[in-house]
């Protein structure tokens, strides 16, 4: 039996970043707020401390902060030939789970997409012609500009503590930054984190090539800090342990430490855990939703939560689920190419080499998140001629040690034995003296690469767990192709001892090895309800009074991190609900 509770003015589904802002900003504003989150309550001092933190076989093998693939999970599939089965154990990307979600283990990546993803579409025809996007490649302008969201960027990064170097500060390019970034109104909130060994060698070389190296910016405090809320960070301990693991020095920035705590402290917000969300509901006429329906891990019990806003702030797949278990939108078809949502998945793809120099110690356990080094002359800048090599899109290099760990990190020169005594030799010779240098490329949607709700296989609710058919294309290949001969130049400049090239050979997507947990799409962005589930504001087209934030309403993927879009969004969001949709209830677009 569901038993309905009273009503309140706003229930969220998540607590991560998104969730995190939505209830602070709203709850700040006066509505009253109830928050929904299927995994358990945790903080700094209690979960987070050494020296329990540091425990690489709890929360990397068993995966401790992440999302348990036993009540719920995707299947997979590279093709429609193919049948998807269950993946069992998370390896490809790593969602979590909790209060904080994947903030909790991120490495702290924080950029600011521009016009170059907003404008994708117009700007490629603009400059290369209409021919040269692909038939089946889906891209579309996202209805939204950088001058919009450029001051949401500049709150995200202060209340996220990000660490970095500003390469263009109202147009004028700065020495030390990214020369190719859109502009900024101000530095960012603290200097970039320390240079380690690899990171400089790697500058070293890029600037030696013609190339541009920066610091890469992250929400890992440089140093002490308050931000403008009144919340504290420590300073980064340089710990390596970063990736997959809590902060043990309050550096790292998330929701848990930042905007969580202060929506926690009003009386009109109410945070429940153990919470799991199993539906939105909608009023006869379907174009309103009326709350959500959920139970209670502990109890068993079933809920129905009433509210005037239904706000989704999981994880970019939950979201997507839940718009596809609750009947909400068109589902997409890749045959017929009609629906909307599930449409244009995305995900990262890259290629690296290896590098292992006799006689250096690069002391990899000294690291975190923000000590890698990047050049940006294959994505973020336009003068970068794509028509040579044929791709939408392009890539950014990097080199810098991050959560390099002790049980895992076990770099060996190619034609090592994978165990045994000369396996054993060469990890204890060529630890100390590695290092790698890797691009990261955005997907870019295709036709086929797609959600969908699987017929077979079901959750712990009996529903129907997502389907994702998933693979690289041509587009991937040719940006692995021109950037393994990128990577190939660059370690080669620096004369190693021992050398694993870049390889661009084709392959197809695997679901085992950990790539990034960077998936986009499934509820897009855009500017009609005919190529979109949300407009700019990330409003449901079909009910007005739902909002669907998070990475999966990115119409493609790119090849910087996701979080600080993510972030500045969900800013922009709050701003749009408070001052405009609570005045006049109704689409806003």
């Amino acid at each position: 039996m569901v038993t309905k509770l009273k009503e309140t003015d706003v229930v969220i589904v998540g607590m991560g970043w998104t969730g995190g802002i939505l209830a602070k900003e709203l709850s700040e504003s006066g509505l009253k707020v109830v928050a929904l989150e299927r995994g358990d309550m945790r903080t700094a001092q209690n979960d987070y401390a050494l020296p329990n933190i540091r425990d690489e076989l709890r929360y990397v093998i068993r995966q401790e902060l992440m999302q348990n693939a036993s009540k719920d999970t995707l299947t997979a599939r590279n093709n429609l030939s193919q049948e998807a089965l269950p993946i069992r154990r998370l390896g490809s990307f790593l969602p979590g789970e909790g209060v904080g979600g994947s903030a909790i283990h991120w490495s702290g990546g924080t950029w600011r997409w521009t016009d170059m993803e907003f404008k994708i579409r117009s700007m490629y025809e603009e400059r290369y012609g209409k021919k040269f996007i692909p038939a089946d490649m889906t891209i579309q302008d996202w209805g939204i500009s950088y001058a919009e969201l450029e001051p949401y960027y500049d709150k995200f990064e202060a209340v996220a503590g990000v660490s970095g170097k500003a390469g263009n500060i109202k147009g004028v390019v700065q020495s030390g930054g990214n020369p190719f970034e859109a502009y900024r109104e101000k530095d960012y909130p603290l200097p970039p984190l320390k240079s380690i060994l690899s990171s400089k060698l790697f500058s070293n070389a890029a600037t030696d090539m013609g190339y541009h190296p920066f610091p890469r910016p992250a929400a890992n405090a440089s140093r002490a800090y308050t931000n403008p809320d009144g919340s504290h960070f420590g300073a980064c301990q340089y710990c390596g342990y970063c990736q997959r693991f809590g902060c043990e020095a309050n550096a790292k920035g998330g929701p848990q430490i930042t905007v969580i705590p202060i929506a926690m402290s009003k009386p009109n917000f109410e945070l429940r855990t153990q919470s799991w969300v199993t539906k939105v509901l909608r009023d006869a006429s379907g174009k309103r939703a009326t709350g959500v329906l959920y139970t209670n891990l502990i109890t068993g019990e079933e809920y129905e939560q009433p509210a005037s806003i239904v706000l989704l702030c999981a994880f970019a797949f939950n979201n997507v689920h839940l718009m596809l278990l609750s009947g909400i939108g068109k589902p997409y078809d890749p045959v017929s190419g009609k629906g909307i949502i599930g449409k244009n998945y995305a995900y990262d793809t890259g290629v690296g080499s290896t590098l292992f120099f006799e006689g250096k110690n690069f002391n990899p356990f000294i690291s975190a998140g923000g000590t890698n080094s990047v050049i940006d002359d294959f994505y973020g800048n336009w003068n970068f001629d794509r028509s040579g090599p044929g791709f939408v899109g392009g890539y950014i290099v990097s080199a810098g040690h991050n959560t390099a760990l002790p049980i895992g990190y076990r770099p060996t020169p190619s034609g090592t034995p994978r165990w045994g005594s000369e396996w054993k030799a060469a990890t204890a010779k060529w630890y100390q003296t590695a290092m790698a240098i890797t691009t990261r490329s955005g997907v870019l949607p295709h036709r086929h690469n797609y959600y969908g709700l699987d017929g077979t296989y079901k959750n712990a609710f009996n529903q129907p767990l997502m389907q994702l058919t998933f693979d690289y294309k041509e587009n991937e290949l040719k940006m692995a192709k021109h950037g393994a001969e990128v990577v190939n130049r660059l370690s080669q400049h620096l004369n190693p001892t021992k050398l694993t090239k870049a390889s661009a050979e084709q392959r197809s997507w695997n679901v085992v090895p950990y790539q990034s947990t960077h998936s986009t799409g499934g509820t897009i962005m855009g500017t009609s309800p005919a190529n979109s589930a949300v407009n700019k504001y990330q409003q449901s087209w079909d009910c007005h009074n739902l909002f669907i934030l998070g990475a999966n309403v990115f119409p493609h993927n790119s090849a910087y991190q996701p979080t600080g879009l993510v972030g500045a969004l969900a800013y922009w969001t709050a701003d749009a609900i408070k001052n405009q949709y609570i005045k006049k209830p109704g689409l806003l677009v």
